[in-house]
């Protein structure tokens, strides 16, 4: 196919975008000039895969991808500097009866043809992506080791031209692209001695995709202090940002920290849905016996219930999740966060500023007198919030927090600790639960598996499907394939353990602080949980024995 296409006519044909995303991209190249292709990749209609798949049709050219090149290596030309090429975006991946080269840009026939009336050899060339090209950058050019530890006055500019370049906007929004096609949490950006690392956190495990060269290091990290509103002179100094980026169709919140490092400054970078988010506690994954305990809870006037578990277990998922069950049209529900995560259509959300003195404790103080039903505190950080927390509740008020605990119980050794005093637990908490999310085995690849006799006698599987009896036992094991990329894990579920704090409850822990175990009770505890959701063929025994015992 030749040039007699265009390429926004091919991306349409594609289902990459619509017509009207065509328009609009016209109309920004008329004003501001550029290519159509980068215009819909940097306002995030498509990803750059859409565009290289559309650039081979139109072109006639093969993707590197295709070549099936799994590592690079420097190769000359011998008449021609390597130098110059690098130049005009040509790296030679073999020299033979014919060279192959991956280019940067496809459309420098003149520089193509210049090379191949100096080597008297055809140049067959390959579309590369713009990781692939980094990548070759980083084996081509020789870096020099550097660190930078203060940026002056006179640099600022530069930094911000540097920032500014359309190499590194397209990288940085690759990154974004990229991350939320591959449904990660988190970007992880680290300064080491030869350059960056980036890394995605994917159902709570780091994956490394990509390696930024020393070279780019200074305008990657000034780029993501601009778009992120913070101080770009600043690189003492830890830093907070917010970021907001529409990429591929979906519009994004980013919450960004820096922290200085021993070689430059690293970057976490935590994706959050910027739509209205409608989970229901239904659809998070939770058991029949669970969902009933804590909707029997949730269903109380007034009272606090605490939902316990270290940070990135699905806490706040939840409590989001009983938010949007309980938000009805009769009913003021308030939340104080830091931050506010996802937008939740029909509530009001206060957002935290430590800076100003807006702390949890003061900002409860405030939203008390604006007549609530139901509030939710991010966590209870200190004596000043659990006290108002416990006010609100004996008040008339529902009160949803969560804390750092590893049980449901140890919510209570931790108020104690704080200084509250236990009677005023004992009138004012309704329930508590403890979670942690487990990765689900990838539904295309999984295998069944068998439980032989020293595991059920081990972990006493036998006693705990007498003890649930509705319990289908049908276990599997991980097998990896392509759709999970080959680590037999799709998506993470919650394992919980809840209980109503029961007087029964309430008198056993006033006889002993250190009770923890609600199994004694005839609740199911977070193990136990686990290992009916490893029975269900949900998950596997070592991923619930890595996050539950």
């Amino acid at each position: 196919m030749g040039l007699d296409k265009k390429i926004g006519e091919i991306l349409v044909s594609q289902n990459a975008c619509k017509e009207e995303d065509i328009k609009k991209a016209l109309s920004l190249q008329k004003e501001y000039g550029g290519r159509i292709g980068t215009i819909l990749i940097n306002t995030g209609v498509i990803v750059e895969n859409d565009l290289l798949n559309a650039l081979s049709l139109q072109l006639g050219i093969s993707l590197l991808k295709d070549l099936g090149v799994e590592e690079f290596n420097k190769v000359n030309l011998g008449n021609i500097q390597t130098s110059f090429l690098v130049e005009n975006g040509i790296f030679v991946l073999e020299n033979g009866e014919v060279i192959k080269a991956a280019v940067e840009d496809p459309l420098k026939i003149d520089i193509f043809s210049y090379v191949e009336n100096l080597t008297g050899k055809e140049l067959r060339i390959y579309l590369a992506s713009s990781e692939e090209i980094r990548k070759l950058k980083a084996v081509y050019e020789e870096e020099e080791e550097g660190e930078y530890e203060y940026i002056s006055e006179d640099e600022i500019d530069k930094l911000k031209e540097l920032a500014s370049e359309a190499p590194v906007i397209k990288f940085v929004n690759n990154i974004f692209s990229r991350a939320v096609e591959a449904n990660a949490s988190d970007i992880h950006i680290e300064s080491f001695k030869n350059g960056m690392q980036v890394r995605f956190r994917i159902d709570g495990k780091l994956h490394t995709v990509e390696n930024i060269p020393l070279s780019m290091k200074m305008a990657v990290i000034a780029r993501l202090k601009l778009i992120s509103k913070m101080n770009i002179s600043e690189n003492r100094l830890p830093q907070d940002g917010r970021i907001s980026i529409k990429t591929s169709g979906k519009l994004i919140d980013v919450r960004a920290s820096s922290v200085p490092t021993a070689f430059g400054e690293s970057f976490v970078l935590r994706l959050l849905g910027k739509e209205d988010i409608s989970y229901s506690l239904n659809k998070l994954g939770f058991f029949e016996n669970s969902l009933d305990i804590i909707n029997s809870i949730i269903r109380k006037p007034n009272g606090i219930f605490l939902t316990t578990g270290p940070t990135g277990s699905g806490k706040t998922t939840t409590l989001y999740s009983i938010l949007n069950d309980l938000n009805t049209e009769d009913t003021k529900i308030i939340t104080v966060e830091d931050p506010v995560e996802y937008e939740l259509g029909g509530i009001s959300q206060i957002q935290v500023k430590s800076e100003i003195d807006f702390t949890f404790a003061n900002a409860l103080r405030s939203i008390l007198r604006q007549d609530p039903d139901i509030i939710m505190i991010g966590e209870i950080r200190d004596k000043e919030t659990a006290e108002i927390a416990v006010q609100a509740a004996l008040t008339g008020h529902l009160v949803l927090s969560t804390l750092h605990t590893n049980s449901a119980l140890g919510a209570l050794h931790r108020l104690i600790d704080m200084g509250v005093e236990y009677f005023l637990l004992k009138s004012s908490i309704i329930g508590l639960m403890a979670q942690r999310l487990v990765r689900t085995l990838c539904p295309y690849c999984k295998q069944k598996d068998t439980l032989d006799e020293e595991i059920r006698l081990l972990y006493g599987i036998d006693k705990i499907i007498k003890k649930h009896p509705f319990i289908k036992v049908d276990p599997h094991r991980a097998v990896g394939c392509k759709k999970c990329n080959f680590t037999g894990f799709k998506g993470r579920v919650p394992i919980v353990e809840v209980a109503p704090f029961t007087k029964e409850i309430q008198e056993a822990f006033s006889k002993d602080h250190n009770l923890e175990d609600l199994s004694l009770f005839g609740y199911t505890t977070l193990f136990e949980d686990g290992v009916l959701k490893f029975l269900n063929g949900d998950t596997t025994l070592d991923e619930v024995l890595r996050v539950a015992k």
